[in-house]
């Protein structure tokens, strides 16, 4: 790890990978005004008609066709399928650290071992029993490869700039 995030940059991040709303917009406007390295996706976002943002959004992470481009699951990108045994790795980890799986997500979805990542942060005992685990043991096996893939895929600004943050997190 270059360098520890705060709990919050990892929320942010988190948050980018979640289905755009009508209110997305002005949320990011917003925390755009606190954290620079969004501001230049704003513009395009203005511009965009929420339909084809969520386009987007459902071809990146969702359902595209031919195939998704880049699914944000831990278990497709070291095992090849959804929902592999890593997930099984991944809900001891959280039953250890005790949290409890988010009903209709699965364990291995990023946004999930993000906001995972930041409670550690914010918990100095469970931080140095079990970071490197989910940092080292998890994130770092297949995060760097999506981010590539992410900034190869999208012409969305904002996509773009969350692949440079998970980049620069490894």
């Amino acid at each position: 790890m270059k360098n520890t995030p705060s709990p919050t940059h990892l929320r942010i991040l988190a948050g980018l990978l979640a289905i755009p709303t009508e209110e997305s917009v002005a949320t990011l406007q917003a925390l755009a005004e606190e954290h620079i390295w969004l501001q230049s996706a704003i513009p395009q976002l203005v511009e965009l008609p929420l339909t084809e943002w969520r386009a987007e959004h459902t071809r990146l992470f969702i359902n595209g066709h031919p195939k998704t481009a880049c699914p944000p699951f831990e278990s497709v990108y070291r095992e090849g399928l959804m929902n592999g045994p890593v997930c099984h790795s991944i809900g001891h980890l959280y039953h250890a650290i005790g949290l409890a799986p988010i009903e209709g997500l699965s364990t291995d979805y990023l946004g999930v071992l993000l906001e995972c990542a930041a409670y550690l942060l914010e918990s100095d005992s469970l931080k140095t029993a079990y970071w490197d685990e989910l940092w080292e043991g998890h994130l770092a096996q297949w995060v760097p490869e999506f981010a590539k893939d992410l900034a190869q895929q999208t012409s969305i600004q904002l996509y773009q700039q969350l692949a440079l943050q998970l980049q620069d997190l490894f």
